[in-house]
């Protein structure tokens, strides 16, 4: 028995004037919004089978398209087991690589969906903002920020991913993973970033304390009317980057949007490798960051902007500097360690002068008066006599051996 829905009784009502000549089949086509020739056909099926005859053939037939059920049972399988947490989107794209399931995003949505498989991603509701525009060429401002995060989900260690993207074009220009937000880090990641690829014209940043502070300022900088900088503040003003600090997460949004996008993607390939240490994790990030960058990175509108210089510049501005006073044996005193300045001539003496010490990422200690390099003490020197960078919360330095434990943590040698 064929059941009629709504339309198909209005249908076959037009149809049986059609037959009873209340209507021809030229306003009988355009009631139904059919063409002429359509209604022909119905009015021919109508007459030949009846009442049924409205009914289109395809109802009730099952679709040739139809994905089959054991493919369907197999992607639930792999939604519920291997890749549990995956989003749909992210789920399809696994499964064409690494199962061989050729299945659309929608079809994977509707199946998940249809046995109770909820999407991971959770709706907020809209807030009305401001849009900014893209920066129009590559290097014209990097965004960076830290992401602490439980990307091991308990396997090991809670660390933060620290990273840059392009404003321009969404690209990931460098990340790594820490065990927390420091100058050591950023210092780091500007350091590959601008020898790769160049000085950008500009960083923004949030108001974390590696780049913002509000202590007052000294006699020396109220003198010259300059605003107190933290380390990574002035290391990115002696290279002329500018510091543009954001008030808000929706201000530097992309750079948000990436780090949901990461405790997203990552997550789930940090779980698929099974990492369960920084190291691992370190090894994961460097294979996805690739894969990353070519799915969601954009084409800039402009030619890049990036400003070369050399080598030797960015390390001498993206290093810890302080400034100490040389005793009179000519020995400077720096955390606890005392470093002997040598003689270089009999009639010239330091004793008494402010030098400025210069500890770069390496774990070299270099020292400088007015501008004149007068020790030099590379990174084994410094660390047999015991100066070590503590990359922890509690950002400083220590001396002394260093034991099992701080290489675990991460307070180790800067080599």
């Amino acid at each position: 028995m064929t059941t009629l829905t709504m339309k198909d009784e209005k249908r076959l009502e037009v149809i049986q004037r059609v037959y009873r000549s209340e209507l021809t089949v030229a306003q009988g086509a355009l009631v139904m919004g059919l063409s002429e020739r359509q209604c022909y056909r119905i009015k021919a099926r109508v007459g030949k089978v009846g009442a049924k005859g409205v009914v289109h053939g395809n109802r009730g037939q099952p679709c040739k398209h139809k994905t089959e059920e054991e493919t369907v049972k197999q992607i639930v399988e792999l939604a519920r087991g291997k890749y549990q947490g995956f989003n749909d989107h992210h789920l399809t794209e696994k499964l064409q690589e690494q199962e061989q399931i050729d299945v659309s995003r929608e079809k994977v949505r509707r199946i998940l969906r249809s046995h109770g498989i909820a999407s991971p991603k959770k709706r907020r509701g809209i807030k009305h903002r401001s849009r900014r525009e893209r920066r129009a060429a590559e290097g014209m401002m990097l965004q960076v920020d830290g992401s602490p995060h439980d990307w091991l989900q308990g396997r090991g260690p809670r660390l933060c991913l620290i990273g840059a993207i392009d404003d321009a074009t969404s690209k990931v220009m460098g990340a790594f993973f820490v065990q927390a937000e420091s100058s050591w880090g950023y210092f780091t990641l500007f350091s590959d970033i601008f020898k790769e690829h160049g000085l950008p014209q500009s960083v923004y940043s949030d108001c974390h304390s590696v780049f913002w502070t509000d202590r007052e300022p000294t006699l020396a900088e109220q003198l010259i009317n300059k605003k107190p900088t933290t380390e990574v503040g002035r290391g990115l003003e002696d290279l002329g980057v500018t510091l543009i600090l954001a008030h808000s997460p929706q201000a530097k949004g992309r750079i948000e949007r990436l780090w949901n996008t990461f405790q997203d993607r990552l997550v789930s390939e940090l779980r698929l490798a099974k990492a369960k240490s920084l190291e691992q994790a370190s090894v994961v990030l460097e294979r996805y960051l690739p894969m990353h960058n070519r799915k969601f990175s954009k084409p800039a509108k402009a030619q890049p902007a990036w400003r070369k210089v050399s080598a030797v510049q960015i390390e001498r501005a993206l290093c810890f500097k302080q400034q100490r006073t040389v005793a009179k044996d000519h020995t400077v005193t720096f955390d606890g360690i005392i470093f002997q300045i040598p003689k270089k001539s009999p009639y010239r003496s330091y004793a008494n002068r402010r030098v400025d010490v210069h500890v770069f990422l390496d774990g070299a200690v270099q020292f400088f008066y007015k501008s004149e390099r007068i020790a030099s003490f590379d990174a084994k020197t410094t660390h047999t006599l015991g100066l070590y960078r503590m990359h922890g919360k509690k950002e400083g330095f220590r001396y002394g051996p260093v034991s099992k434990l701080d290489a675990q943590t991460g307070n180790v040698p800067l080599t």
